[in-house]
C-alpha cells in the first residue's frame, strides 16, 4: 500500500536568521538517511516575483536551479544536504502568488467574484504546496519552510494557508515544527524562555499549535528548561529539541539525531521506523572538523562585505576541502580597494585566487589586477562567470597587446569588445528572469584541466549571465596560448577557458558551485583546492617563511 505524502511545515519566531533553512535541510537529511524520498519548498514573503532583481546585499546570493528558476539561497541548503535537485515549484514568493491570482482575475476566471486574501490567495498557496508533492517524481515527505518570523504582516497569508492545509488532511499527515530562540543572558547567567513562549503564543493566536520546538541556544537546555517550555507551549517535553550552536552547519543533523528527532517525526507521521544510515555524513563532519592540511584561498569580489552573497561558493570550498582532507580558509578581498600598486600586499599570503560572478563595472579593474598577479606568479586561479570574462580581458590586454580590451557591459564603445552582449539578449528590456538561466551542455576538450576534473567529454552546468566571450577574438587568444576547453554545442558559446602551461588556471561561464554537494564535492572545486595545496608561494619562499598549516 502506498503511503500518503506527509507534509512538515517549518516556521520561525523571535528573530530572523535563526537558521530555518539549515533546520529544514537537516530534517530532510535525517529522513533521507531513513531511506524516505524527500523534497523541500521555500515560501518567501517578499513581493518581488523572485530574488533575481535584488542586490545580494538584500537577500544573499540568487540560487539558480536546473530549470532556470532564480530562487532563494535556502534551496542551495536543501540541495547540498539532501542531494535532491530543486526547481521552480520549490520556491514561491508573495509576488508570484499575487501575480497568479491577479492574472486569473484579469482573465475573468473568478466570474465576477470579489477576490480576497481568503480564500483566493490562501488557495493559491495551498495549490503550490500540493504541486510540489504531485509532480512527476513522487515524494514520501515534503518539507515546507515559511520565510520570515511569526508576527510579520508579510507572513500572515502563508501561515493562514498552512493552518488550513492541516485542517484539510488527516492529523498524521501534517507536522508543524517551530524554530525559536532561547537566549542566554550573560549578566544574570541564565537562559530565558519567555521569548519562546511569546513566539508560540503568536502562532496559537492564528490557530497553529507546533508539534515540535527546535530551541536555538548557546548551550544545551536543562531538563527543567525543557519542562518549562513544554508546559507553557502545550506540548510534551520530549518534543522540545536542543538546537544548540555548533561549529559547522553540517553537524546540525547529527545534533538533532542525538535528541531522537528523526524517530519522533516518523512516529508522529505514522512512518515506519527505519534504522538511519548516517555513516557517510558522520565521516564527512569528522573531516570538516579534523583536517590534516590547511590552505588559504582569496575570493575577490564586490559583495564580500556580506558572505551570504557567495554562499554556494563558501560551501563548495567546504566540500572540496573534505575531499582533499584540508581546511580551506577564505580571505575576502574587496575588489574596489585593489589595484596594481597594492595587489602583492593582498595576495602574498594566499595559495589560490577565485573571482566569482557579479554584475556592473564597480571593482572590475581590481579583479583584473588580481588575475594578472595570479597568472604571472603561476598561482592557481578559478574564474566563475564574470571571473572568466575578467580573465579573458586581462589576457587580451596584457598578453595579446590590446590595451583597451573590455566588455561592452563596462564600456559600450570599447574598440576591442572581447566580451559582448549575447545575441539573444539584444532586444531584452525586462530585468527579471530574462538572462541565460539554468542548465546547458558543455562539450569538453580532451587533455585539459576541465577534462581531468570531470573525466568525461560533456557535462551540464547551471548558468546566469547576459554577456559572453566574443568569438571574433577566439583565434587571437588561442594563438597566444589560451585554450578554449569547453563549448556549448548548440550555440558555439565559449563555456570554459584555461592556460595549459599554468599550475591550474581555469575560467568557466557557468556556476559550478550550484551543483556541489556535501557528500559529492564539485570536481572543479576539488581540483582547484588540490592545486592550491601544491602551490609554493614564491613571495613567502623568498622571505624564508612557510605557511602555518595548523592555523
Amino acid at each position: 500500500m502506498k503511503t500518503r505524502t506527509k507534509f512538515i511545515f517549518v516556521t520561525g519566531g523571535v528573530v530572523s536568521s535563526l537558521g530555518k533553512g539549515i533546520a529544514t535541510a537537516s530534517i530532510g537529511r535525517l529522513l533521507i538517511a531513513r531511506n524516505y524520498r524527500v523534497t523541500c519548498m521555500k515560501l518567501d514573503p517578499y513581493i518581488n516575483v523572485d530574488p533575481g532583481t535584488m542586490s545580494p546585499f538584500q537577500h544573499g546570493e540568487v540560487y539558480v536551479t536546473d530549470d532556470g528558476a532564480e530562487t532563494d539561497l535556502d534551496l542551495g541548503h536543501y540541495e547540498r544536504f539532501i542531494h535532491t535537485n530543486m526547481g521552480r515549484r520549490n520556491n514561491a514568493t508573495t509576488g508570484q502568488i499575487y501575480y497568479s491570482v491577479i492574472t486569473r482575475e484579469r482573465r475573468g476566471d473568478y466570474l465576477g467574484k470579489t477576490v480576497q486574501v481568503i480564500p483566493h490567495i490562501t488557495d493559491e498557496i495551498k495549490r503550490r504546496i500540493l504541486a510540489v508533492a504531485e509532480g512527476d517524481e513522487k515524494f514520501d515527505v515534503v518539507l515546507v519552510e515559511v520565510g520570515g518570523t511569526v508576527g510579520d504582516i508579510e507572513s500572515q497569508p502563508f501561515l493562514e494557508a498552512i493552518r488550513q492545509f492541516g485542517l484539510e488532511r488527516a492529523p498524521e499527515d501534517v507536522l508543524y515544527i517551530h524554530l525559536t530562540l532561547v537566549p542566554f543572558i550573560k549578566s544574570s547567567g541564565e537562559i530565558k524562555t519567555k521569548p519562546t513562549q511569546h513566539s508560540v503564543m503568536k502562532l496559537r493566536e492564528i490557530g497553529l499549535q507546533p508539534d515540535v520546538l527546535l530551541c536555538r541556544t548557546e548551550n544545551s537546555l536543562s531538563k527543567e528548561a525543557r519542562d518549562k517550555i513544554a508546559l507553557f507551549c502545550s506540548l510534551r517535553s520530549e518534543m522540545v529539541i536542543n538546537a544548540r550552536d555548533v561549529e559547522s552547519i553540517y553537524e546540525v543533523p547529527l545534533l538533532y539525531e542525538e535528541d531522537g528527532l528523526g524517530d519522533k517525526i516518523c512516529s508522529r507521521l505514522g512512518l515506519k521506523a527505519k534504522e538511519p544510515d548516517l555513516g557517510g555524513w558522520i565521516n564527512f563532519v569528522r573531516k570538516v572538523k579534523e583536517p590534516s592540511a590547511y590552505v588559504r584561498i582569496a575570493i575577490c569580489g564586490k559583495y564580500t562585505n556580506l558572505h551570504d552573497s557567495y554562499k554556494s561558493i563558501v560551501e563548495a570550498f567546504v566540500h572540496a576541502g573534505v575531499e582533499n582532507d584540508a581546511k580551506v580558509e577564505l580571505k575576502w578581498l574587496f575588489a574596489d580597494s585593489m589595484n596594481g600598486d597594492n595587489i602583492d600586499q593582498h595576495l602574498r599570503d594566499v595559495s589560490g585566487l577565485l573571482i566569482p560572478g557579479g554584475f556592473g563595472e564597480r571593482g572590475i579593474e581590481g579583479k583584473i589586477a588580481a588575475i594578472r598577479y595570479a597568472r604571472e606568479n603561476d598561482m592557481p586561479f578559478f574564474g566563475i562567470c564574470l571571473g572568466l570574462q575578467c580573465a579573458v580581458i586581462e589576457f587580451v590586454r596584457h598578453v595579446c597587446g590590446m590595451a583597451e580590451a573590455n566588455s561592452t557591459e563596462f564600456n559600450p564603445s570599447t574598440a576591442d569588445p572581447v566580451i559582448d552582449l549575447m545575441e539573444t539578449q539584444v532586444d531584452v528590456t525586462q530585468k527579471g528572469g530574462t538572462m541565460r538561466l539554468g542548465q546547458y551542455r558543455c562539450v569538453i576538450k580532451p587533455d585539459t584541466f576541465l577534462h581531468a576534473a570531470y573525466k568525461t567529454g560533456a557535462v551540464s552546468e547551471r548558468h546566469r549571465h547576459r554577456y559572453e566571450f566574443n568569438n571574433s577574438y577566439r583565434d587571437r587568444i588561442e594563438e597566444k596560448g589560451m585554450v578554449i576547453s569547453g563549448i556549448n554545442p548548440e550555440t558555439n558559446l565559449v563555456e570554459a577557458i584555461e592556460l595549459p602551461d599554468h599550475l591550474w588556471f581555469v575560467g568557466v561561464q557557468f556556476h559550478p558551485e550550484l551543483k556541489s554537494r556535501a557528500l559529492n564535492a564539485h570536481p572543479l572545486f576539488r581540483d582547484f583546492v588540490r592545486a592550491s595545496l601544491s602551490y609554493k608561494n614564491p613571495r613567502k619562499q623568498s622571505e624564508g617563511e612557510e605557511f602555518d598549516e595548523d592555523r
